[in-house]
């Protein structure tokens, strides 16, 4: 074969080598992405694999305003204050736990509905739109861990059980397999065994990292929550066998699962530290 020959089955294999690298990675991408997680509330949304709210409000051009720019800024205010006003309402609809939502701690405690709003007023904008009729969309978020948390969970839920730190850590987080179901996300699920006795919740985790990751992280993607950070290298797999409290958020898992983890509680100190994913529909 002359150099131009060679040539030529170079560029060729190249060519074949690219497209098979972009298929490859773009199957990866697909494969190993964090689907999103979203329940609409009101005017707004919950991203429950991020563990965040977000609301959008809009507010129009005051036609009596002096000039253009001061038209726009007051269109600009009155869509923030809409946006806030309707994340407020989206939190309302977070579910705290099988039972409670986050607007019945509010009617329950003043402290708590004080608290609650002043972390409204703290929402971080993460989008500004201007129309072309004058017109601003402004889009809020607000994360469902941090201070939210420290709000709506009494500080004596957390810790009441002791989980051992002594012994090899033979796993590093959960994956408890959720789907299908019918399971409804919330702020502190509990894990049951078939009796109804507590397998895994707030009294099993420190309120330090329940408030930095939350109580639990949810997914969608079985494959991508073995591999996903959280749980770190090799989680215990755990299948659900339903979903269970008036809210259908708390899971119940078997009792021969549930015994095998406090067969093996020394090597779960992982379970302080939130090390937890529920798979979801």
């Amino acid at each position: 074969m002359n150099r131009e020959g060679v040539e030529m089955k170079k560029n060729e294999w190249m060519a074949h080598f690219f497209i098979a690298a972009f298929f490859l990675l773009s199957f990866a991408s697909v494969a190993w992405s964090q689907q999103p997680l979203i329940q609409a509330i009101g005017n707004g949304e919950v991203n429950w694999a991020e563990q965040i709210v977000r609301a959008t409000g809009s507010g129009a051009p005051n036609p009596d305003a002096p000039n253009i720019a001061a038209a726009r800024l007051g269109a600009e205010r009155a869509a923030k204050a809409d946006a806030l006003r309707n994340i407020l309402e989206t939190i309302k609809g977070v579910r705290i736990d099988s039972q409670t939502l986050v607007v019945n701690a509010m009617t329950q405690s003043d402290v708590i509905r004080t608290q609650v709003q002043g972390i409204v007023r703290g929402a971080r904008v993460v989008n500004t739109r201007y129309l072309s009729d004058g017109a601003v969309e402004v889009v809020v978020e607000i994360s469902m861990a941090g201070p939210l948390v420290q709000t709506v969970l009494p500080p004596t839920s957390f810790g009441t059980q002791s989980v051992p730190k002594s012994g090899d850590a033979v796993y590093t987080g959960v994956v408890f397999d959720g789907r299908g179901l019918n399971l409804r996300p919330a702020m502190s699920p509990k894990i049951l065994d078939e009796e109804g006795r507590e397998v895994y919740g707030s009294a099993f985790v420190s309120q330090e990292w329940a408030t930095k990751y939350g109580i639990v992280g949810y997914v969608k993607d079985l494959d991508g929550a073995k591999k996903n950070d959280r749980v770190a290298a090799n989680p215990l797999l755990v299948k659900a066998v339903k979903a269970s409290g008036s809210g259908s958020s708390d899971l119940v898992i078997s009792n021969a699962d549930a015994q095998g983890m406090k067969d093996m509680s020394k090597n779960l100190s992982f379970l302080e530290q939130c090390r937890v994913l529920v798979v979801v529909d």
